[in-house]
C-alpha cells in the first residue's frame, strides 16, 4: 500500500513529464524561435499554438481547481491564440514562464496534504482534486507528442 505523500509524489512525477511522455524541459527550448509560428506539412497548427493551448488550459484548470474568483473561459476562442506565432520573443518566453509558474503551483498544491484529492475543487462538486491533475496530466502528454512531431516535421528535434 502505498502512503499519501507517495501516491502524491507519484501524480508530480506525472504532471513533470518523464515517466510516460517526454518532459517538455527535455526540448522546449530545441526550437528555433523563428521555426515556432511555422505550421509544417499543412498541420492547422503550429509549434506556438499547441503550446498555448497547453499553458492555457493548465492555468485554466489550476484556477477552476483553487480559485474562488474563477470565471469560465470561452471554448474554444479563448484556448487558441489568434495567430499562428505569438508577438516577439519576449512574449514567448513570458508564456513558457507562466507555464511553468501555474505548473509550479499546481505541484505545490498536490504536495500540499491539506488538499484532500478525494474531494470536490472549489468550484464544482463534480470534479474531484484527483480528477482535475488527471486532466491536466492527459492533456499535457497527448500535446507534447504533438509538439514533438511539430519539431520533428521542422527538422528540429530527432530523438
Amino acid at each position: 500500500m502505498f502512503s499519501d505523500k507517495e501516491q502524491r509524489d507519484q501524480l508530480v512525477q506525472h504532471l513533470e513529464g518523464g515517466a510516460a511522455y517526454g518532459s517538455l524541459e527535455s526540448f522546449l527550448d530545441a526550437i528555433p524561435f523563428e521555426k515556432i509560428g511555422q505550421r509544417p506539412c499543412d498541420l492547422p497548427y503550429s509549434f506556438y499554438e499547441i503550446f498555448f493551448h497547453m499553458a492555457f488550459a493548465q492555468k485554466d484548470i489550476l484556477e477552476y481547481s483553487v480559485s474562488s474568483d474563477y470565471k469560465a473561459s470561452n471554448w474554444p476562442e479563448d484556448y487558441w491564440p489568434s495567430a499562428p506565432e505569438p508577438p516577439g520573443e519576449e512574449a514567448w518566453e513570458d508564456l513558457k514562464s507562466d507555464y511553468f509558474e501555474d505548473r509550479r503551483l499546481l505541484k505545490e498544491f498536490i504536495l500540499d496534504e491539506k488538499n484532500d484529492l478525494s474531494k470536490p475543487v472549489i468550484n464544482s462538486q463534480k470534479h474531484s482534486l484527483f480528477r482535475e491533475i488527471l486532466l491536466v496530466v492527459e492533456h499535457t502528454a497527448y500535446h507534447t507528442g504533438q509538439l514533438l512531431i511539430i519539431q520533428r516535421l521542422l527538422g528540429v528535434y530527432d530523438n
